[in-house]
């Protein structure tokens, strides 16, 4: 779905989102799987394993691995359960923010010697 206001805030393009039953699913078992996850590692960290090298390193295995099913039950969500919307935003021209006009592209120079030619273009952001 498309409008055609071009006013600040009006949405451009608004696709709803897809909320399938099969993401759905998978997120409910990689929710079950985080569960698992989370408790082994609150075992493993209230049993001691972290005290040993190769406890410690399990322990940072599956730190890692309840970090990563979280990021695929995230991207999950997003992907299929948030709407795609393009809302309409300002517009800057080219040298708005950049200088006053475009005669000052190259700057101001500040001094006369090699090392005191230092020109606004260099640094362009500055307040108007």
């Amino acid at each position: 779905m498309s409008s055609t206001g071009s006013t600040y805030g009006d949405i451009h393009r608004y696709e709803p989102a897809r909320e399938s039953t099969a993401a759905t699913i998978a997120i409910i078992l990689l929710t079950v799987v985080e569960i698992v996850f989370v408790f082994l590692f609150t075992y493993g960290l209230v049993s001691g394993w972290g005290l040993s090298d190769t406890g410690n390193m399990f322990l940072g295995g599956i730190l890692a691995a309840i970090f990563i099913d979280l990021a695929f039950i995230l991207a999950l969500y997003r992907k299929e359960f948030l709407p795609d919307v393009v809302i309409v935003k300002k517009r800057r021209r080219k040298w708005e923010d950049l200088y006053i006009s475009e005669d000052d592209v190259d700057g101001t120079t500040l001094g006369e010697g090699a090392w005191d030619q230092v020109k606004r273009a260099v640094y362009p952001y500055r307040s108007r």
